[in-house]
């Protein structure tokens, strides 16, 4: 098995095992802490995430990229490490600073925020772009994979009711931390330290505050409409969008674990003038992530109605309606995932990708503003639909011209279409059993059925008329 395909296999794992955590700590949580636990929780980490943002400006993507153009030279590597992490140590200590102002003046749960320090403090020690750019997806893997199971552990021994909200929050922030900690040893091996001159520093500068942009709109509709739906809404309405949200991310973690290794892999590609070798990776990432984000995305919507209930328990009624808004989402994150992270950011196309995720950014934020007061969680859910569909919109048309387009759209149609019935067949059907969980696993496995068995029939016409779908 070659490098790429072991770093994809790493990564997969490590994204279903990230999915497997919420689908065993969600239904625990959502009852013991409730739905306004959930959401006093929510909406301090996005705060905290903010802040977080502003440590680490834009570098992991530009950090990732940078350590991939230059790995086989360990001198320069050494030198672009020793730059780029200067420059993140500075911002970070300012920023923990702004953090503790926020703390004493502004926050009105200063306990819950006083824990999310220890997170904004992790930020400062992130190095992940660096094994990111080297490839070394095995050690993040197995580093991340022996925290999750700390943080699982430590939930389901000590957090049992609605109090116990400063316990789970401290082992959250305990793992983010302990996760950045752990890998510093084996930088030494890899790194050679030396000093750095100001010069250095400021050359990342331009480039990294260029990628960061991206970040921050992206974050507008990511956790500012959490932000947003705490102070004109209710934590009640955080609530319900942050445990639709955990199982819309299904899809888009699988999508984020083949663009994560796939960044540096044709980052290095583009570098060596390898053009073609990059576009088949691209092709194949744009097929692999719609089967994943229409089977998965159409099928959540599809079961809503059992899930919910067996899932979260009483009170969680409303999530049926926002997994129907959030869900279809999915595509174009998926879509908007694969255009920027393989093709726009590896080949330096930071300025569209920044204006394509600049303008969804805005249409969330007009959105929210126009929405979350008179349909609180539900306009929050619509807002983000929209964004992440114009982002896709803007992406696809600058990027048209060098790529197959209709070649594209021809095999999008394979997985749209398939996904589209499923969902039509499992909110029509109509089975006699009682047992909830019999009943969800019932429509699960005929979701399954109805999608491939659509999709080969689809294909076989595809054959028949002679219709090449572009996947190879």
């Amino acid at each position: 098995m070659n490098g790429l395909k072991k770093n994809i296999l790493y990564s997969s794992f490590y994204q279903v095992f990230s999915i497997l955590i919420p689908l065993i700590t969600t239904p625990y949580v959502s009852r013991a802490l409730g739905i306004e636990g959930i959401g006093r929780y929510s909406y301090a980490y996005s705060i905290a995430y903010y802040f977080v943002i502003f440590a680490m400006l834009g570098v992991n993507n530009y950090g990732n990229r940078t350590i991939a153009r230059v790995r086989n030279d360990k001198k320069e590597l050494s030198k672009a490490f020793c730059g780029i992490y200067t420059f993140q140590a500075l911002t970070s200590l300012i920023v923990i600073g702004t953090y503790l102002v926020y703390i004493s003046i502004f926050s009105d749960d200063k306990i819950i925020s006083s824990i999310m320090l220890v997170y904004v403090v992790s930020a400062g020690i992130d190095i992940n772009w660096l094994f990111y750019g080297l490839e070394k997806f095995k050690l993040i893997v197995f580093r991340s994979t022996l925290v999750k199971i700390f943080t699982i552990t430590g939930v389901l021994l000590f957090v049992r009711k609605p109090a116990d909200i400063y316990v789970y929050c401290i082992i959250y922030v305990l793992g983010m931390l302990l996760s950045q900690v752990i890998v510093w040893p084996f930088v030494f091996g890899m790194i050679t330290f030396r000093r750095v001159s100001m010069q250095e520093i400021k050359r990342h500068i331009k480039p990294d505050l260029l990628l960061f942009m991206p970040v921050i709109a992206v974050s507008l509709y990511k956790f500012m409409d959490k932000i947003m739906l705490g102070y004109i809404s209710s934590r009640a309405e955080i609530g319900y969008y942050e445990s639709c949200e955990k199982i819309i991310q299904v899809p888009n973690l699988l999508v984020s674990a083949l663009s994560t290794v796939m960044l540096p892999r044709i980052s290095n590609l583009v570098s060596l003038h390898n053009d073609e070798k990059g576009m088949s990776y691209f092709n194949k990432s744009i097929a692999f992530s719609m089967f994943l984000s229409c089977s998965l995305s159409f099928g959540i919507m599809g079961v809503s109605e059992e899930f919910v209930p067996l899932f979260y328990g009483f009170g969680f009624e409303k999530c049926v309606l926002l997994f129907q808004i959030l869900a279809p989402s999915c595509l174009f994150v998926a879509l908007n995932n694969v255009m920027g992270t393989q093709y726009l950011i590896p080949h330096k196309k930071d300025k569209i990708y920044l204006f394509s995720v600049i303008t969804g950014a805005a249409i969330n934020l007009i959105l929210n503003i126009l929405l979350i007061p008179y349909m609180d969680s539900s306009g929050a859910a619509i807002a983000t639909l929209m964004a992440e569909m114009m982002v896709c919109i803007v992406q696809c048309i600058h990027i048209k011209d060098k790529i197959d387009f209709i070649q594209q759209i021809k095999s999008l149609v394979l997985f749209f279409v398939p996904g589209l019935i499923m969902y039509f067949v499992l909110i029509n059907i109509q089975l006699e059993i009682k047992n909830m969980i019999f009943h969800l696993i019932a429509k699960i496995i005929i979701g399954a059925f109805v999608y491939i068995v659509s999709m080969a029939f689809l294909r076989f016409l595809f054959v028949v008329f002679h219709i090449s779908y572009g996947i190879r």
